[in-house]
């Protein structure tokens, strides 16, 4: 089997793990609406997009992170056979600080936007929130949408910059790769809004601002580890701040 299928493998696995653990988080049901199916059949049913979408970013980053000078190391490593913790070592503490800078500049945004946002919005995401797995949160958020958006949307954007405005040539330029990561942050921020949109009837635009601002610090920060140390990175910086956010719930922030 060759390097390339083996961390095809190794990357859609975790993956994997991600998107079952949407299973651990009870679906969001309208109330008096009658449901087709059972909510079991219609949870599992509910994963077949994500898988695909997995597959098809972990198949974009296989085929084209190395030419455009990106990695996943301690994937890497693992495809390889060897230990990935040595690859993992530099990828920590970066991954770290990022976790602890938007783990508590992302509940700050919230609470200066608090009062700005639509009554049943801070209610009804105050009610969501303890509904939302920690699994989910760490596995799906932490690993799956860093497959998505940085090793395969990030690494696509990259390729297309250095494909047509550099024909193939040299390494990618640096204003490529600063465009790939402001455009999949944006791109990341906007696939919030419909949760957002769910959870009010008057959305207003203080609530816009904040779910594109919030997420969009969020993906440049994950971006920037990305393309700086590995995608490894990105994944311990987006768990380590749902961790501290988590943390931060028991103090009143949804």
């Amino acid at each position: 089997m060759t390097f390339s299928k083996k961390l095809f493998i190794v990357l859609e696995f975790a993956g994997l793990v991600g998107v079952l653990s949407l299973l651990a988080t009870p679906p969001l049901l309208i109330a008096g609406a009658e449901l087709p199916l059972p909510v079991e059949t219609l949870q599992f049913l509910s994963l077949i997009q994500p898988f695909i979408l997995l597959s098809i970013a972990v198949f974009i980053g296989v085929k084209l992170a190395h030419k455009v000078n990106l990695f996943a190391p301690g994937f890497e490593a693992i495809a390889s056979g060897n230990s990935p913790f040595l690859a993992l070592k530099p990828q920590v503490i970066p991954g770290l600080i990022g976790g602890i800078i938007t783990g508590l500049i992302l509940p700050l945004m919230f609470y200066l936007g608090k009062p700005f946002f639509p009554e049943d919005f801070i209610k009804n995401a105050t009610q969501f929130s303890p509904n939302l797995s920690i699994l989910t949160r760490l596995f799906y958020g932490g690993i799956t949408e860093e497959i998505l958006l940085r090793w395969g949307l990030m690494t696509l954007l990259v390729w297309i910059t250095w494909r047509f405005f550099q024909n193939r040539q040299g390494t990618p330029k640096n204003w490529g790769v600063g465009l790939a990561i402001f455009l999949s942050s944006i791109l990341f921020a906007l696939g919030h809004i419909p949760i957002a949109l769910y959870l009010t009837q008057q959305p207003n635009l203080a609530l816009l601002i904040y779910i594109i601002g919030a997420n969009s610090f969020f993906g440049l920060i994950a971006g920037y580890l990305y393309w700086k140390k590995g995608l490894e990175s990105a994944m311990i910086a987006h768990v380590f701040s749902h961790v501290i956010m988590i943390i931060l719930s028991s103090f009143d922030y949804p």
